[in-house]
């Protein structure tokens, strides 16, 4: 069983930097791709980013795009999301998951793992 551990979150100003981090439990987290999602109350979950198994590959929502970067190390078992030039609008839960093959993917249903969810702020 795999069970995910996002950290990192909370209150920060627009334009603002902040890294969210997730740890996974499973031994099969260097073979499996990752992926960062997003909901808030009034959203469907939205897409923010993956990576694939190693590391080398990654893709972003056109809305954090040039803003967001995804990373992983495998050592750790730990992916990260840094977030850059925030703005208000990134408010969200964020939710780290994980796929059970090694390709990315963007779609929330190819991940079969996810985390209980972290929240960040953006203030104006």
């Amino acid at each position: 069983q795999v069970q995910l551990t996002e950290s990192g979150g909370g209150l920060v100003q627009a334009e603002g930097s902040l890294t969210v981090s997730c740890v996974s439990s499973g031994r099969t987290f260097s073979s499996n791709a990752m992926g960062w999602f997003r909901q808030t109350p009034e959203k469907e979950r939205e897409f923010v980013a993956t990576i694939d198994w190693r590391g080398d590959n990654t893709r972003y929502g056109d809305s954090v795009k040039g803003r967001f970067t995804i990373s992983r190390d495998n050592a750790k078992n730990t992916v990260y999301l840094q977030m850059n030039g925030l703005r208000p609008e990134d408010t969200a839960n964020y939710y780290c998951a994980q796929r059970s093959i090694p390709i990315m993917s963007t779609r929330h249903d190819g991940y079969p793992y996810w985390g209980q969810g972290i929240q960040v702020t953006v203030s104006s």
